[in-house]
């Protein structure tokens, strides 16, 4: 385990879970916060990951941010949070939704992690990543989108459905 080594996740739902419980297991930073509009979910998810790294004897520091300068120094802020796309949303909705999320979210990196790298997971991906790296003002090094195979295999599905092959 790599000491000294602190992750902020912003949004507790189930992608920020699964990244935070992925880390906690694989012991790759000293400390995971977790930060969630809803800050009981956030807790109950940061005592089972804490309690599943220890008896993994991965001595993983999971914990729950009361406010957004918890996440002062940390070295890599994954953001998580937004809000899903509910049926006859359009893809505008979700982004003008998201948007404000994200401008919130970065903001408060700006401030209290100023040195952090951003890994943007929040979708619409490409349009969140762009607006957390004109709000942030960092370096385009330290703003990434993360999206994953999830995206490629709809890509193909669709393109099968279209095709036929």
């Amino acid at each position: 385990m790599k000491k000294g080594k602190k992750v902020s996740i912003i949004g507790a739902g189930n992608v920020g879970a699964t990244v935070a419980y992925s880390l906690a297991m694989k012991g790759v930073c000293h400390e995971i916060v977790l930060r969630d509009r809803n800050i009981d979910v956030a807790r109950g998810k940061a005592l089972d990951m804490s309690q599943a790294a220890n008896a993994a004897r991965m001595h993983t520091i999971v914990s729950v941010a009361e406010d957004a300068s918890d996440m002062a120094g940390s070295d890599v802020v994954v953001i998580t949070a937004g809000s899903p796309r509910k049926p006859g949303m359009s893809r505008d909705d979700l982004l003008m939704i998201n948007a404000e999320i994200t401008k919130e979210v970065v903001q408060d990196v700006k401030k209290h992690a100023p040195d952090a790298i951003i890994i943007m997971v929040s979708n619409p991906l490409d349009v969140m990543t762009y607006v957390a790296l004109k709000v942030s003002g960092f370096p385009k090094e330290r703003v990434v989108g993360m999206a994953g195979i999830l995206d490629s295999a709809r890509m193909a599905h669709f393109i099968h459905e279209k095709i036929g092959y």
